[in-house]
């Protein structure tokens, strides 16, 4: 007597979608990402469609080249610096208060709310790091690099006003900002490995 196949049942494969979308909804919604915390940077607006790019050409004199290498290391324009040190030299090299044949060159102008200003209106601060470099490293440059800029702000409001910047207008603010604008230009990670004491 022959046995009879049993037929095996067929799997629904509809409901086993609707399971998989119900699960994946599930693990969307109660699954928790760490988001890396970024630094707050107002872009630049486009340029109108009939506006050329600025000139890119700057003198030497007026960059202030910041290198981070694979070893966390600071050089600030060939000279090795501690963390602590960044944000005087920032200040002294946007600043230029003597007036430095190797600094960044002064112009006067009428600004807006301020009258005549005396000030280093083309410097560039450029801030380049290795392929290695630790990314808490990077931030604290960058701190560093915007404090010097926060508290030129503030010593020139002071001297001003008698107030500290925040504390101003928004109008004496923006005519501040035109004095100390955040000039902070960003280059693609390089392999510079570790930087040795002394001068390029």
């Amino acid at each position: 007597m022959s046995k009879k196949k049993r037929k095996v049942g067929q799997i629904n494969a509809s409901s086993m979608a609707d399971i998989s979308f119900l699960l994946l909804i599930f693990f969307l919604v109660t699954t928790s990402m760490n988001v890396g915390t970024g630094i707050a940077r107002r872009l630049p607006p486009p340029l109108p469609p009939d506006q050329k790019p600025p000139d890119m050409d700057i003198k030497k004199r007026n960059i202030f080249i910041v290198r981070i290498n694979s070893q966390n290391q600071i050089m600030a324009q060939g000279e090795i610096l501690d963390i602590k040190q960044l944000r005087y030299k920032t200040k002294e090299f946007i600043k230029n208060e003597n007036n430095d044949p190797n600094l960044p060159e002064l112009i006067t102008e009428n600004i807006p709310l301020l009258g005549e200003v005396t000030y280093t209106k083309n410097h560039v601060i450029s801030l380049q790091n290795d392929v290695g470099t630790q990314y808490q490293a990077y931030i604290d440059v960058q701190n560093e690099l915007i404090a010097a800029y926060n508290e030129l702000r503030d010593e020139f409001a002071m001297q001003r006003f008698g107030k500290k910047y925040n504390e101003l207008s928004q109008e004496l603010q923006e005519a501040v900002q035109k004095i100390y604008p955040q000039k902070i230009s960003e280059a693609e990670p390089k392999n510079y490995g570790g930087v040795k004491s002394g001068k390029n």
